[in-house]
């Protein structure tokens, strides 16, 4: 028995968003990876589409869909090979925080864009020198009357060139206890003191437009913030549940796509006269590769469902985003050792998927804070 009961209409939707993918997305592939970024008119289709923040309620535009239309996009979007278009990010990890916890009026005021497409989201909350340790965060937000003055520096920020609207981790350097100083803030794009640094070249990923990004004096009003003041690292800490789950699927369906344009490879190569796929290395790495990928598969299905059941799984999914996310790299290497010498060449889709893997145990934080996450809930 399934693990996820996938009814008719999330088949249909599947179906749906393959074909837009196929159209909107597969052909531009290789014009966005030069240019180093997606342009936002495809942003704008998928809205049209009814393609973002589906999980929003009506009466702000999107259609309330439960989450498995979240992880189906997912699954479509990383089957296309396409890095740039960060829709999960922006629908899933980054909107969640304005709709849970924003204002009456500012979900009014910048909800209906986002599902629309006009309004392109970012979260931002490393720093140059503070990766995963948030409560170490040095980007200040000092409140001068009715407004907050911003300062400091973000890096590695997806959707950091087309962002047009930023949620932004900042701290109160009036209040000694890091875990109270966090606050969350809306920062628009063209905010004065608000500035887009470079885009980043990455090893992977170059279509994402990640980049830095700078505060100067910025001022903003004392209502864009989220939540109560000295709730920002308690908010962070509830969403990141869902954000790694994403991550979970992105990086197992990276894996199950590298194995499915490996295996056809192997039974078409030969060498010494028979296929490569007839030789005992080759099964056993293959058969390897698809044990791991099967456990992978339900063990992020049972992290959907549970998630989905409003469960508390911060273990598992610490576990589980540690473990996919190294799982997917193992396959990354296997497949392209099987490619041979052509898994190194950039014509092959294979060499840019295991560059593109590479990131995935470094992102949403890495396998080791992961690790130390699940062995601090384990007592040990």
């Amino acid at each position: 028995m399934e693990i996820i009961q996938y009814s008719e209409e999330h088949r249909i939707f599947r179906e749906a968003v393959r074909r837009f993918f196929e159209k909107e997305v597969t052909p531009h592939i290789e014009a966005w990876e030069e240019a180093g970024i997606v342009p936002k008119s495809v942003w704008k289709k998928m809205g049209e589409q009814g393609f973002l923040c589906m999980d929003i309620p009506e009466e702000y535009g999107g259609v309330g869909a439960d989450f498995l239309y979240s992880i189906i996009l997912t699954e479509e979007l990383v089957k296309t090979g396409c890095t740039g278009l960060a829709a999960p990010l922006h629908s899933d990890i980054v909107v969640p925080y304005i709709s849970s916890f924003a204002s009456e009026e500012l979900k009014q005021k910048y909800l209906p864009g986002c599902v629309s497409g006009d309004i392109i989201t970012a979260v931002a909350m490393t720093e140059p020198n503070t990766g995963s340790d948030l409560a170490a965060i040095r980007t200040t937000a000092v409140e001068d009357g009715d407004h907050v003055v911003l300062n400091g520096q973000k890096t590695f920020i997806s959707n950091g060139i087309n962002c047009d609207l930023l949620v932004l981790a900042a701290r109160d350097p009036g209040i000694e206890n890091p875990y109270q100083a966090i606050d969350l803030y809306l920062v628009e794009a063209g905010t004065p003191g608000f500035e887009k640094g470079k885009r980043i070249k990455k090893v992977g990923w170059h279509s994402q437009d990640t980049a830095e990004l700078f505060f100067s004096d910025c001022r903003i009003p004392k209502t864009n913030r989220l939540g109560k003041k000295g709730d920002g690292f308690v908010i962070l800490m509830q969403k990141l549940q869902q954000e790694r789950v994403m991550c979970c699927s992105m990086a197992q369906t990276a894996a199950e796509r590298m194995l499915e344009m490996t295996i056809p490879y192997c039974k078409e190569r030969t060498a010494f006269g028979r296929p490569i796929s007839k030789f005992q290395n080759s099964q056993f790495r293959i058969v390897e590769m698809a044990t791991e990928i099967k456990l992978g598969r339900t063990f992020l299905d049972k992290l959907v469902m549970d998630h989905m059941e409003g469960k508390n799984i911060v273990v598992e999914v610490s576990m589980g985003k540690y473990w996919i996310a190294e799982m997917a790299m193992r396959v990354a290497d296997g497949c392209v050792q099987l490619h041979g010498g052509y898994g190194y060449c950039e014509e092959y889709p294979i060499a840019r998927a295991w560059r593109d893997t590479r990131v995935m145990s470094i992102f949403a934080g890495t396998s080791e804070i992961m690790k130390g996450i699940a062995a601090k809930f384990m007592g040990l």
